[in-house]
Formats: structure tokens, sequence, C-alpha cells
């Protein structure tokens, strides 16, 4: 489930962020921009939060 979240709002950034860059550069909205970010956000965030960072054992 924490991966369907993650990839869910990594889409609703990635949407917001490409629209937002794409109308400040007066340039156009492409949709496979939107999914190309999201993939990567989402696997970036999954690599890090279950790989690389570790919570530390008290």
């Amino acid at each position: 489930m924490r991966i369907i979240w993650t990839a869910i709002w990594a889409f609703l950034l990635s949407f917001m962020s490409a629209y937002v860059i794409s109308n400040m550069a007066g340039g156009s909205f492409y949709f496979s921009q939107v999914i190309i970010m999201t993939i990567l956000f989402t696997l970036a965030a999954v690599v890090l939060g279950e790989g690389v960072i570790k919570e530390e054992e008290a």
C-alpha cells in the first residue's frame, strides 16, 4: 500500500511541476514527461525508503 500511495503522490507532484514549468517557459505541456517523472520519482522514493535510508536501532 505504501508504494501505491508513493506512486499517486509522485504522479500528482510530477503533473503539477511539469504543468508549471512548461507554462513558465512558454512551451507545450507533454503528458509523457509526467509519466517519465512519475516513474523516476517513485523509483527514487522506493529505493531510498526501502534500501538506502535505514532507521537506527535504539
